[in-house]
């Protein structure tokens, strides 16, 4: 039929869609690890199977409306011996719809203004009679107070001479040399090893360079020009050592965490 286009309005953003993949595989990784079937995770959650395949599986397409399905990660996440609460505020659930016809509502409520023709022309002649009487009577320009009360103060200066005895004795400026020591890194360096297994995601100047799991002992190293993510399916898992620092746990245990490192200036 000519002249009609359905409107499709998706329940999901961009990002949403994202988190979704990735906390949906994340977890169904999860569960054939631990050996265990959908049909009992959905008897235990009493959320309905083909959700569950759908949130694996990254079809957003088949799932509800987001409130819902943070509701699901939750309590999928604690069947599995997960922090299900930190995975389920992971997923981001505020997002705005653009309403057009709401829109057009509110601007044909707006009250039409109108404006006598004669107005512009009466603005136009008074603005005319300023710039020509600012032209026939040119201001002179007038010296600050300021500047006078500057200027008196440096002619007085001028004419009473300082005695040698107050005048301040001037020592020499100690001269500052560089030292080798101190030197500002190019480039980010992050070091990961594993306490426990973990899904990590490493991206290099915003472009993805690793992307699975990692088993418990594996150390690996990555590098950076401006900024290096790391981002981890169970941070308390993972020691971190930026940039040839003291190593730090990267967060709780089963939680998802992301975090963004930078170079920084160090002191040898």
């Amino acid at each position: 039929m000519s002249g009609y286009q359905e409107k499709v309005v998706t329940l999901f953003n961009e990002a949403q869609q994202e988190q979704l993949k990735e906390i949906g595989a994340y977890l169904g990784q999860v569960r054939q690890e631990k050996s265990i079937r959908v049909e009992e995770i959905a008897a235990k959650t009493l959320i309905r199977q083909t959700f569950l395949e759908a949130l694996e599986e990254g079809r957003f397409e088949d799932l509800p409306e987001p409130i819902y399905v943070q509701g699901f990660i939750r309590r999928y996440g604690d069947i599995l011996g997960l922090d299900g609460t930190s995975l389920a505020r992971s997923f981001a659930i505020n997002f705005f719809l653009f309403d057009s016809e709401n829109d057009s509502r509110n601007a044909k409520k707006q009250p039409n203004l109108y404006i006598p023709i004669a107005v512009p022309y009466i603005l136009l002649l008074a603005a005319a009679s300023f710039g020509l009487f600012y032209i026939l009577n040119p201001r002179r320009p007038t010296q600050p107070i300021s500047q006078k009360q500057n200027s008196s103060i440096v002619a007085k200066q001028k004419t009473s001479p300082i005695p040698s005895s107050a005048k301040p004795k001037i020592s020499p400026l100690p001269k500052v040399t560089s030292t080798p020591n101190s030197q500002t890194n190019s480039t980010v360096e992050v070091t990961l090893e594993l306490q426990e297994k973990s899904w990590l995601q490493v991206k290099e100047d915003g472009k993805t360079t690793f992307v699975g799991n990692l088993e418990k002992g594996e150390r690996k190293t990555w590098t950076a020009k401006k900024q290096l993510t790391i981002r981890s399916g169970n941070a308390g898992a993972v020691l971190v050592t930026a940039n040839k620092k003291e190593p730090k746990i990267f967060g709780n245990i089963g939680a998802i965490k992301e975090v963004t490192f930078t170079p920084e200036v160090n002191s040898q």
